[in-house]
């Protein structure tokens, strides 16, 4: 039986399920879930991440760590955590990066948290020639705290789902994902449960907020972590900086947006970052945070630009294709002011680069 038919069945059972709760099916229902057994990355998948976009995003989060790590006292022993790290793409261009620091290599124990078998196999297959082993773990709470950690989560937060709100004319309702009279799968509205707290923002009628329980969880848990630890956690997604409402659900198929309701399980679904919840749990978790920056501007202070240069220096052949690749990275109307970059860090005299100001 499909996943589509089994949550057909479930719903008319038990009745209209969260978006947040079709989301987490869709994409870890161990039988039928996208990530559990299907995730197709790059040019010829479903979506394509930084990292696959050009060497030069891994490479400057590998230096965005090397000197994290200085600025921590460069200690003998030290954690460098990835959380969700796709295909191993970003993990092997910044430990190739962090050639230039053998002490830090020689420091480091490499932790992935990766909940999906497929792509545990991808990453360690990309790492088995690395410099250093890698090692899996189930969560955040399984790193240990006896020595500093240096986290990195690129495109991580979108895949932490967020129920859906909607304002109308007679107050606040909650849109679920139901069942219509032929047995497909139909967004509805219900009454919210008890509990719900109405944005502090203005919110006009058919306005849409997300609130997601899994996404102030990261961030409380990023929090805990670092302030037991010590060291600097760095956040890279496309989301917002400031609270706001909107419908920022959507399903990748092969690069295309098709409906989220129509083949569960056969495309990667995806909701907006949180900035502001995620940054404002860690805080109450004991950590300090920076504000966001656009990636393009985060990517410039690293040093992307002279980066491309040196590559096309090298390669003058490949310029052009350095030059968009940069530019997807950066621009604008590309990745570079939907995407943004945030961190959390402790002690709260850590300097984080990238945030010196």
């Amino acid at each position: 039986m499909s996943l589509k038919a089994r949550l057909s069945r479930e719903i008319a059972l038990t009745g209209p399920m969260t978006v947040a709760d079709y989301v987490t099916r869709c994409l870890h229902d161990p039988q039928d879930g996208y990530y559990a057994t299907r995730p197709s990355l790059g040019e010829g998948g479903d979506f394509i991440t930084a990292p696959m976009v050009s060497q030069m995003f891994g490479e400057l989060i590998g230096l965005w760590a090397v000197e994290t790590w200085s600025r921590l006292g460069a200690p003998d022993r030290f954690r460098l955590v990835e959380v969700g790290p796709g295909d191993g793409t970003l993990m092997a261009d910044a430990l190739r990066a962090a050639r230039l620091a053998p002490p830090f290599l020689e420091a480091c124990d490499l932790v992935l948290i990766e909940p999906s078998g497929p792509l545990r196999q991808m990453q360690a297959k990309r790492l088995a020639d690395g410099d250093v082993e890698p090692r899996w773990v189930s969560g955040l709470d399984r790193v240990e705290t006896d020595a500093p950690v240096i986290l990195i989560a690129n495109e991580v937060l979108d895949c932490l789902p967020a129920r859906q709100f909607v304002k109308t004319d007679d107050g606040w309702a909650e849109r679920r994902v139901g069942v219509d009279d032929e047995g497909g799968l139909v967004f509805g509205l219900v009454k919210p449960s008890t509990g719900f707290i109405k944005p502090e923002f203005d919110v006009a009628p058919g306005q849409v907020i997300e609130i997601s329980d899994a996404q102030a969880g990261f961030g409380r848990a990023v929090g805990e972590l670092v302030k037991a630890a010590t060291g600097a956690a760095l956040l890279i997604d496309y989301g917002r900086a400031r609270a706001g409402a909107g419908d920022t659900l959507q399903a990748l198929h092969r690069h295309k947006k098709v409906d989220p309701l129509a083949e569960p399980g056969q495309a990667d679904l995806t909701q907006w970052a949180d900035f502001p919840t995620v940054l404002e749990a860690a805080v109450r978790a004991g950590a300090d945070v920076s504000g966001c920056l656009d990636q393009g501007e985060f990517l410039r202070l690293l040093g992307i630009e002279a980066r491309a240069e040196r590559l096309k220096d090298g390669r003058p052949d490949a310029s052009a294709i350095i030059d968009r690749q940069l530019a997807r990275l950066t621009a604008p109307d590309q990745m570079g002011e939907l995407f943004k970059a945030a961190a959390v860090f402790a002690p709260h005299g850590l300097v984080v680069p990238g945030w010196e100001d």
